[in-house]
């Protein structure tokens, strides 16, 4: 009994297979921009920390949200009220209360990012980072990549068999690079740079002009065809 060879693991001499790899690489300007925003207050006392937390927090919020459209999602990450300790002779007493608020805004008006972020380091005790650049996850960047990709594979494979005085026959399997042992896809977002900025009290926050760092979307893909009999 004998096995069909598009089954085969190794192709036959009859009907030989060959494996390639297609890759492919494209620069192109970002979508979308993430900024973290930290919102801090200290207080003599836990009442008044949470007080000043709680009123920073709505202005760091209300001036996101007034920027509307361009400001996709606005989300906030974690919320803390830390005591400060000191020791008073062989007791330990509470000296202040630490607040902290963390706020996470995804902002796809590049213009408007530069503004805000101006804007928000200018806040007192307001902490910016950021900005990281991104696609989103549906951009059309992505689908080119992969296309590119395949029109890779199967050009290095044609001009192999051509090498051997054969042709494509068929392809038998195309499949992501580490699909076949389920291995984790590489880290998106490459090529992302953070910048800080504090709120000074007596200075007015300097003018901002932000340029978005294109971004690098790549694709690999596994690829294997048939091929009519070589004339070696």
């Amino acid at each position: 009994m004998t096995q069909d060879a598009s089954h085969q693991p190794y192709g036959t001499p009859e009907v030989p297979r060959v494996a390639v790899r297609g890759e492919a690489r494209i620069e192109v300007d970002p979508e979308i921009a993430r900024i973290g925003v930290t919102v801090s207050a200290r207080g003599a006392d836990r009442r008044s920390a949470l007080d000043d937390l709680t009123r920073r927090n709505n202005t760091v919020l209300d001036l996101i949200k007034s920027y509307g459209d361009p400001v996709e999602k606005l989300e906030t990450g974690s919320f803390s009220i830390t005591p400060e300790l000191t020791r008073h002779g062989r007791a330990e007493r509470v000296r202040a209360y630490h607040g902290r608020v963390h706020i996470t805004a995804e902002v796809s008006d590049f213009t408007a990012l530069g503004e805000l972020t101006t804007r928000l380091a200018d806040l007192e005790l307001t902490q910016v980072d950021g900005p990281w650049w991104a696609l989103r996850p549906t951009s059309p960047a992505h689908g080119r990549a992969r296309r590119q990709a395949v029109l890779e594979a199967v050009q290095r494979a044609r001009e192999y068999a051509e090498a051997l005085g054969a042709q494509l026959a068929a392809l038998v399997e195309l499949a992501d690079l580490g699909a076949e042992d389920a291995g984790p896809y590489p880290a998106a977002g490459a090529g992302m740079r953070t910048m800080a900025f504090s709120a000074a009290e007596d200075a007015g926050p300097p003018p901002l002009d932000l340029e978005p760092q294109r971004q690098t979307v790549h694709a690999q893909v596994n690829a294997r065809f048939t091929m009519t009999p070589p004339r070696l």
